[in-house]
């Protein structure tokens, strides 16, 4: 009787990408495994990535999206509808406000809204509006992070200024997404499969940072559901060394203050990172930086993590407090 051997599939291969649009392929899955991984992760890149939306807009003079502007040759609802159109980047998860002031006669772009620090719009060039007279044209919109889609009427159940008026959101980056399984050989075995799946984002995020994104929100949602615990790996330099040392310490470049609680300590460093006091903002940079567990934030300096993409001093402060908690510092 032969013996039964798992294959393992690859990881995924990016076939092409250009801008904010990608094809990637995995192969060596294991029979009907292809459908079963390819709608599992279409379905999260279409509802579970986060995304910047108009939720609500104000127009100086207006009080309903009927409603028609003295030199304005479009009305409010086409007005409504271009600004829907804009691309936002948001680096704060908190609702910022922006706002659009012009004077007549002009052509409005969105590269005319003013923004704060924290937000970015990424299709300047879409026109918005023409003002036709001289005229004062004042917006202003309030922008939030969020996901999927939420009916204006989900918006209106919170009490709104007169002259407010609540929009349809949609959160998502993806503009459309799809999959493809195809058989493949592993071995002599001519069923398995491979996955190919196509990405297209509207720019917000890349294409591989959404499969990527989608991926660990997949395994995290597993994880939590066996209570899975993933083991602390090291480099083999730091396995030689522990061998050679009556505590084994797991990592070289964490200091923690007490000397004893050789498998205690080696518990503490496995701790992951989510499940820390830590801020959204914080967490979500340590995620996309690859730094999952207490062991590995301890091993970095702090001229390392004010690199990574979301963090500052700020950040640094809120890391230390966490990491002291447990008798940790960055490495020196």
């Amino acid at each position: 009787m032969s013996e039964y051997k798992i294959v393992m599939p690859s990881k995924p291969r990016i076939v092409t990408e250009e801008g904010n649009k990608g094809v990637y392929e995995i192969d060596g899955l294991y029979p009907g495994y292809g459908h079963t991984l390819g709608n599992s992760l279409r379905r999260i890149i279409l509802s579970s990535l986060p995304g910047a939306s108009i939720t609500s807009i104000k127009i100086d003079g207006v009080s309903h999206e009927f409603q028609t502007m003295d030199g304005i040759k479009e009305d409010v609802i086409v007005v409504i509808l271009n600004l829907k159109r804009i691309r936002f980047k948001m680096l704060s998860d908190e609702p910022q406000t922006v706002t659009l002031s012009i004077k007549g006669p002009k052509e409005v772009t969105a590269a005319n809204i003013k923004t704060g620090g924290q937000v970015e719009i990424l299709n300047g060039d879409l026109h918005i509006v023409e003002v036709t007279g001289k005229v004062n044209l004042n917006i202003e919109m309030r922008i939030e992070k969020g996901l999927g889609f939420i009916s204006k009427e989900a918006f209106q159940k919170d009490k709104v200024d007169v002259g407010t008026i609540a929009v349809d959101a949609i959160f998502t980056p993806i503009r459309r997404v799809s999959y493809e399984v195809e058989n493949m050989r592993v071995g002599d075995k001519t069923n398995h499969n491979r996955l190919r799946i196509s990405i297209e984002t509207d720019g917000t995020l890349s294409p591989r940072e959404a499969l990527s994104q989608s991926i660990e929100i997949m395994i995290n949602q597993l994880k939590a559901i066996i209570d899975f615990k993933e083991p602390e790996i090291f480099a083999p330099e730091e396995a030689e060394a522990g061998k050679n040392t009556e505590d084994k310490k797991p990592a070289r470049n964490a200091t923690h203050s007490d000397a004893g609680g050789g498998s205690d300590f080696a518990d503490i460093l496995k701790t992951r990172t989510d499940s820390l006091d830590l801020s959204t903002r914080t967490l979500n940079a340590l995620t996309g930086a690859n730094i999952r567990t207490l062991g590995g934030l301890a091993r970095k300096k702090r001229e390392d993590l004010l690199e990574v993409e979301g963090i500052g001093e700020k950040g640094i402060s809120e890391i230390k407090k966490v990491l002291g908690k447990f008798g940790l510092n960055l490495k020196e």
